[in-house]
């Protein structure tokens, strides 16, 4: 049975209420929103199980799952699998789960998978070398008015910008 694609919702309608989940993060948990912590916590928990003496001697390790620490047990690795399995969900019911390769018509797949690739293992570190990753200094930081947060945001939309200009060519038809 083929599911009916459904509108979008209103933007201004999920920017509200992701305002109020965020608020709820902050009131339930004393932290906000943001990936990057529970994705360090699922590295440290496999490596405590392939090495755990190596857990207690790497500092940030140490902090998340040294001695009988449970790295799992934390707020961010619950809002990861809830964020995962929720948009799973509504993109079932709203008829979008899929299979697809957003790319323009200059580029193959697998380049566009291979720079994909490239580009999530640039933000991954970027992201454990910055100690947060985009999510969380987008929507935590800014909620509590960080000047760092802010200024992070506005480079990061600067710079998106300015690598568009080189890299558009790929998205659009040729001559």
């Amino acid at each position: 049975m083929k599911i009916k694609t459904k509108p979008y919702k209103n933007p201004y309608f999920a920017g509200t209420i992701l305002g109020v989940v965020l608020f709820g993060a902050y009131a339930l948990t004393h932290s906000g929103l943001g990936a990057s912590g529970a994705i360090s916590r699922i590295h440290v928990a496999l490596t405590k199980l392939l090495w755990p003496s190596h857990v207690d001697i790497i500092s940030t390790f140490a902090l998340m799952g040294a001695g009988d620490h449970n790295p799992l047990d934390h707020a961010s690795v619950f809002l990861l699998i809830g964020t995962f399995a929720g948009g799973m969900i509504s993109a079932l019911l709203n008829g979008r789960l899929k299979f697809e390769i957003f790319k323009g018509p200059q580029i193959s797949n697998w380049q566009r998978l291979i720079f994909a690739l490239i580009g999530g293992l640039i933000m991954g570190y970027g992201a454990r070398f910055a100690r947060g990753c985009t999510s969380g200094q987008a929507l935590s930081g800014g909620a509590v008015l960080s000047l760092g947060s802010w200024a992070f945001m506005f480079s990061v939309f600067i710079g998106g910008y300015a690598v568009a200009y080189f890299v558009r060519r790929l998205w659009v038809e040729s001559n």
